[in-house]
């Protein structure tokens, strides 16, 4: 006599057992089949931080309901799971959960942050992997990765090297984007830039040796005067000709700084001169080295005024604005504040203003590598979905920068350099160093920073399947044949993935990008 239908459908009962059945009957694995067309998809690796939202359960469904046709059609179908390290949002929530034990990270020491932080790994990719399961997700976990598997790992430190030795990869001292909270560097793609309610200060800068005249400029950051090296004019603004090559008095200091003359300057935007402070504005940094002016970083990591500030040493960067702009008006040299709206860029994972800081980072050129990811695109090779994503993704590949890829944190990849601390001869090797190749000491120690989360997870389509070995599983199910992830994430990872698998495949991860902002 066979069971009466429950009345009521019963999902643990049900879904958990079939669940089980798919996995032991190994319905999702996929193997090297020439009889079969390979389809490939690479699921984007959700950050070990924490559970799954919506967003993963929506852009998880689309691509499990695309391989299971895609299976049903045929094809041998393959979607590889896995987990991103999540450098800085990681190691942000085990530092905050160590401080809720009372534990400072630093008095942990490095390699104990590490071990509690591969402790984090443990149970929170593991609850991310049982969420995948529950909602029924068709993934080959046979082949579940991790970016800092070894794996993955061996292929972050081939192609540092790889890309190092084709002397596409530098270290250099050049403004980048500095969080004082979580005290690293941030890539351009991970700046959040939003409005805001602010102010120009009009301050005169008194004319050396011509008492009575002045130089009146607008700025909106008159905390970084400190910083000053010049005032610039455009070389065509007949009211400022005779004053090109003279040198003012900077204000609150007892230093002069030169008047230049630069195309770069706006001549019909606010008084006409600006100040220019190269260590910390992007744009002052390129006036700065044209015209060879000293680059001067006025504040410590935590974005307090550093010992060159005098009186404001200490100073948070708004306490030290407030003291300075009174101490201005005191001596006559506020001309008037105006309200003014202007973009300011945030970090976009813990909303602090970030600080355009000059520091010595690694980077990525990007001047080369970013031609054949755009060309991709032009010629259809890569179809963006929707078509209006293109703009979205010209916008950022015509206006890039070399990318910073080394950041201030324990967890992640950690960079191959390795220096010797008695004559300064710099490494970078696939083998650990221990002495010297220059002098013999043994006195080496290896670079503390590790690399951006996006430089390994650049290298998923190819490094989940073998690379940088030659394996019959990267020669058959490469390249992928869509990705269907959020449109926030085109700068981050989409256009990332598409230059590295030019450079390092010869051929772009994918063919189709599917915005589910459709």
């Amino acid at each position: 006599m066979s069971k009466e239908l429950e009345k009521n459908y019963n999902p643990s009962e049900i879904e958990d057992r079939l669940y089980h059945k798919w996995l032991e009957k190994k319905y999702f694995h996929a193997e090297v089949n020439r009889d079969k067309k390979p389809f490939t998809i690479v699921m984007p690796p959700p950050n070990i931080t924490g559970k799954l939202h919506m967003g993963h359960a929506l852009d998880n469904t689309m691509q499990d309901i695309i391989i299971r046709f895609k299976r049903m059609q045929g094809y041998e179908a393959l979607w590889i799971p896995g987990t991103d390290h999540a450098s800085i949002s990681t190691e942000v929530k085990v530092t905050n959960a160590l401080k809720d034990e009372g534990i400072d990270k630093h008095e942990l020491g490095r390699e104990g942050f590490l071990k509690r932080t591969w402790e984090w790994k443990k149970e929170y990719g593991g609850t991310i992997t049982s969420q995948l399961k529950k909602i029924g997700s068709s993934c080959d976990w046979d082949r579940e990765r991790f970016t800092m598997d070894e794996g993955c790992s061996k292929a972050v430190q081939e192609v540092f090297i790889k890309l190092y030795e084709k002397g596409l990869i530098y270290k250099g001292s050049r403004i980048v984007n500095w969080c004082p909270v979580c005290n690293t560097s941030i890539s351009d793609a991970e700046v959040e830039h939003e409005e805001q309610a602010g102010h120009f200060w009009h301050i005169n800068y008194p004319v050396a040796g011509e008492p009575g005249r002045f130089v009146e400029i607008a700025t909106t950051r008159p905390e970084t005067l400190l910083g000053d090296s010049a005032l610039a004019v455009n070389p065509d603004d007949e009211r400022y000709t005779d004053l090109v090559g003279k040198e003012v008095e900077l204000p609150l200091t007892d230093r002069t700084i030169p008047i230049i003359a630069d195309p770069y300057v706006d001549k019909e935007f606010g008084t006409g001169v600006v100040k220019i402070t190269p260590a910390h504005d992007p744009n002052d940094f390129e006036v700065g080295k044209r015209h060879n002016l000293p680059e001067i970083n006025i504040l410590n990591d935590d974005a307090t005024i550093n010992n060159l500030g005098g009186k404001y040493a200490g100073m948070d960067r708004y306490e030290a604005r407030k003291a300075m702009v009174a101490d201005l008006d005191a001596l006559g040299l506020l001309v008037r504040v105006e309200d003014h709206t202007h973009n300011v860029g945030t970090h976009d994972r813990c909303k602090t203003t970030v600080e355009p800081m000059i520091k010595q980072q690694w980077f990525v050129k990007m001047d080369e590598l970013i031609k054949p990811a755009v060309e991709g695109v032009k010629n259809g090779d890569i179809e963006l979905i929707p078509a209006s994503m293109d703009k979205t993704y010209y916008n950022w590949t015509d206006n890039i920068r070399d990318w910073c890829i080394s950041r201030q944190l324990w967890w992640g990849h950690r960079i191959p350099a390795y220096y010797c601390k008695d004559c300064g001869e710099m490494t970078v090797s696939r083998e650990t160093v221990c002495t010297c190749p220059k002098c013999g000491s043994a006195n080496v120690e290896q670079d503390p920073d590790t690399l951006d989360t996006w430089f390994s997870s650049a290298l998923w389509p190819f490094s989940t399947l073998g690379w940088p070995d030659k394996t019959p599983e990267l020669d058959y199910f490469y390249p992928t044949d869509v990705l269907v992830t959020g449109y926030d994430i085109i700068f981050f990872w989409v256009i990332r993935m598409i230059f590295s698998g030019y450079e390092h495949m010869a051929r772009s991860h994918l063919a189709r990008y599917y915005s589910t902002a459709l």
